[in-house]
């Protein structure tokens, strides 16, 4: 199973995220917002914080993760790659996660996030797996 597919959207960016977990579909959703910032694969794992989200419901859940993150990345420079989701309730989630200061000799900001949005958001279980839709604001 993949982690995540780029969707068409108007101006914007768009992803679909998978996972066989909720744990899995939170974590794989820091991944893709990440993987659409930079390339990951020059980002090392050597800092690590600890954060804790909470929300009215999952999707508000999902919105405050990622824009939690993306706070980490604007104000903080930081990139991540890894995503450990501790523990993750209906209403909340605490997370270890795993990355370095952006450093401007070593990584390439290819996609610059503005918002993660609530437009067309989504979480549901399909089966056996879970499914999530947000789309970006550039």
């Amino acid at each position: 199973m993949h982690k995540y597919k780029l969707i068409d959207h108007t101006a914007d960016i768009g992803i679909d995220i998978f996972g066989g977990t909720l744990k899995e579909l939170f974590s794989n959703a820091g991944y893709a917002m990440f993987d659409i910032i930079t390339d990951l694969s020059s980002v090392d794992t050597k800092n690590i914080r600890t954060i804790a989200v909470e929300g009215i419901d999952r999707e508000q859940l999902l919105v405050n993760w990622l824009s939690e993150l993306l706070y980490l990345h604007e104000v903080k420079n930081m990139l991540f790659k890894e995503f450990c989701i501790d523990t993750i309730e209906e209403n909340q989630l605490s997370a270890t996660l795993h990355g370095e200061l952006l450093n401007e000799k070593k990584h390439i900001i290819k996609t610059g996030i503005k918002a993660v949005t609530y437009h067309n958001l989504s979480i549901k279980k399909e089966n056996d797996h879970w499914k999530a839709r947000v789309i970006f604001d550039l």
